[in-house]
């Protein structure tokens, strides 16, 4: 059997994050089993630029809603414009009705053995 890296099933995740919702660091670190590793994702979607395939990694935002990740998309308003493009309205850095848009993977997704 071979070992998956965490940022790989970290990765898994993200790209079945559906267009139009967004999900949370701490939610993603749930679904994989490890409630306490939020900062972890966020040094994986810091480095999923390296991914050989596209990772939305603007559809991954913090427990309150706030683009706290936008300074890693190459410019201030890049993670905003990208989101809005979704129809994901942003006032102030921060999702205008977070919960109408957060998605839980934990509740959409089967659970993989890794």
């Amino acid at each position: 059997m071979v070992e998956i890296s965490f940022f790989e099933k970290v990765y898994d995740v993200v790209l079945q994050i559906p267009y139009g919702r967004v999900t949370t660091y701490g939610a993603i670190g749930r679904y994989l089993g490890s409630g306490r590793s939020a900062l972890m994702v966020g040094w994986a979607m810091n480095k999923s630029h390296t991914h050989s395939k596209y990772v939305p990694a603007h559809r991954v935002v913090n427990r309150n809603g706030m683009l706290t990740g936008k300074h890693h998309f190459g410019g201030h308003n890049v993670m905003r414009q990208l989101l809005e493009n979704e129809n994901i309205k942003v006032e102030n850095d921060q999702i205008v009705n977070f919960e109408k848009y957060f998605w839980d993977p934990s509740a959409e997704i089967n659970k993989r053995e890794y």
